[in-house]
């Protein structure tokens, strides 16, 4: 391999390394002129639709998986578990705040289910015995979480995960929090539906579209193309 081929190799894989370092420069100088510019996401759905926020690693790729599902009618990017003020994509980042990347899924019930989500979301969205990370990305921020609208979701998130357990459908211990959601904090703009606006991107490339490859082949029936 030349030299020239081997410093492409090393420059491609610097940037498929981890979501925190996977910005083009324009996108980092977006940040810097708007570093409040994470906002509270209006949680309330209109009549028949409901909402759903899950925590499994880089929001990119969990975004873009469940855009693709049938009966999800917006999903946002951002953060969940903190407050107000540390809601900054640089301020997760550092790992102290108490939020993790999260995305919110308006879905509606009718088309299709919270257990059909939380089926797909330990299926291909991530791998919830990963303790604070997610395949190239550490941390607290990456960790698995659901937060739980109600009740109902409550009770149905921690008997999925029972059943899982039980089934020992995967051979380490679960570690997927389950808390209850107070805040829903959008993420920045150059964030939103990262996976389609940056298809070729190596990160993406190697970490997210075999998700959404995977969410085709496992779940035919709740795939749409975007």
């Amino acid at each position: 391999m030349s030299l020239i081929a081997k410093s492409i190799l090393v420059f491609s894989l610097a940037f498929a390394v981890a979501c925190a370092v996977a910005k083009s420069s324009s996108e980092t100088m977006a940040e810097a002129a708007t570093p409040n510019s994470a906002t509270i996401a209006e949680p309330d759905a209109a009549k028949g639709q409901q909402i759903a926020v899950f925590a499994g690693g880089c929001f990119w790729g969990v975004d873009a998986v469940f855009k693709h599902v049938k009966g999800v009618i917006d999903v946002k990017s951002g953060y969940a578990g903190g407050e107000a003020k540390t809601a900054q994509y640089e301020r997760v980042g550092e790992g102290t705040t108490g939020h993790a990347e999260s995305v919110q899924v308006k879905f509606d019930p009718e088309k299709v289910s919270y257990a059909q989500l939380l089926n797909i979301f330990f299926t291909v969205v991530h791998d919830p015995t990963q303790l604070n990370r997610q395949g190239p990305d550490t941390g607290t921020q990456y960790r698995s979480a659901i937060f739980y609208t109600d009740e109902d979701q409550k009770k149905a998130a921690e008997a999925y995960i029972d059943s899982l357990e039980k089934s020992k459908a995967f051979s380490k211990p679960i570690v997927t929090q389950v808390a209850p959601l107070t805040k829903f904090y959008q993420a920045e703009s150059y964030h939103q539906n990262y996976l389609a606006l940056h298809p070729t991107q190596p990160y993406i490339v190697y970490n997210d579209i075999p998700k959404v490859e995977a969410l085709k082949t496992k779940f035919p029936d709740l795939y749409i193309e975007k």
